[in-house]
């Protein structure tokens, strides 16, 4: 059982080692990820706020008629 807690410094030294070699993104590029990611958002919710309400029109005509 205590050997698995010998193990434990090595691994938080080769999760710094990887986290080394990762590549970051800078400020630009998350600014640019995040405004598309808004706007693709907006674009959805837009999209699925007609759809339903065209839907839910359709239903209605279609239960009344």
């Amino acid at each position: 059982m205590f050997s698995k807690f010998k193990k434990i410094p090595q691994f938080f030294r080769e999760i710094r080692e990887e986290l080394k070699k990762v590549n970051w993104s800078s400020k630009a590029e998350l600014k640019g990820a995040v405004i598309v990611v808004i706007c693709v958002l907006a674009f959805l919710t837009i999209y699925i706020a007609l759809l339903d309400l065209g839907l839910s029109k359709l239903m209605h005509s279609l239960l009344q008629g």
